[in-house]
């Protein structure tokens, strides 16, 4: 019986080695990935050497049953590993949070006044500030509001811990019901925001690659990005609080 036992546990790890090796391309091709849309402190190699180790974490709690296949699974658990590793590093303002939380009310807000979708000088006077500085703004949030598995605090910066024994914020985001949700908010997005989500996170170009397409700056395409995400969030509310 005990043979048997050390039997299986070698063979699961024979086959958690294969998987690790099959998927590190995964691991190098989503840290080159984020890089680009992150501060030039942040090392390419340190996002590896945090997504490895998320990948293996990934290896070792999969569970088929759930229904996601493994490099979905693997793919969130080392974009959060990555995620944690840049937060490790307290880059971004807390600033930048709040006013991202602030921009996102807004434009949520005009959209359900105006059935529309707002324009930027409509965003820009809901809030009583200038075009230039909504525009930073939009340009923050498109590298500051990264998809995280543990949302913090814009206010304290401090990550939130799920309460009790309920889903961990990694269970939401796996759940069919999440990816229902999030396809959804994207599907209502207008056409040109869909193509802008399809070329940067399905086809992988970085935002001067989509200018190009586009025939616009790579700095209005992080605009437009960052826009895209505070929209997302204030839609997947109800998913963040929990």
């Amino acid at each position: 019986m005990i043979g048997h036992a050390m039997y299986a546990a070698v063979e699961g790890q024979a086959g958690c080695n294969d998987l690790v090796t099959a998927h590190a391309p995964l691991v190098k091709r989503i840290a080159h990935h984020l890089v680009g849309r992150l501060p030039a402190n942040v090392q390419v190699e340190d996002l590896i050497q945090a997504g490895m180790i998320g990948l293996l974490e990934a290896c070792r709690q999969y569970d088929a049953g759930q229904g996601a296949s493994f490099a979905t699974y693997a793919g969130i658990r080392i974009r959060g590993a990555m995620i944690d590793e840049v937060r490790r590093l307290d880059w971004t303002p807390r600033s930048v949070h709040r006013k991202s939380r602030e921009v996102g009310d807004a434009i949520q807000s005009l959209e359900n006044r105006l059935g529309r979708e707002p324009r930027d000088q409509e965003v820009a006077s809901e809030l009583g500030i200038g075009m230039e500085e909504l525009h930073h703004t939009l340009a923050d949030s498109s590298s500051a509001r990264l998809f995280s598995i543990d949302e913090a605090d814009p206010d304290t910066g401090e990550a939130r811990e799920p309460a009790g024994d309920g889903p961990s914020p990694l269970d939401t985001l796996s759940s069919g019901d999440f990816q229902d949700s999030l396809a959804e908010a994207i599907a209502g997005l207008p056409e040109r925001e869909q193509l802008v989500m399809q070329l940067y996170y399905d086809e992988e170009l970085n935002l001067r690659e989509i200018g190009e397409v586009l025939g616009v700056t790579e700095s209005r395409i992080s605009q437009i990005h960052g826009r895209i995400m505070l929209k997302l969030r204030a839609q997947l509310a109800d998913w963040v609080e929990r």
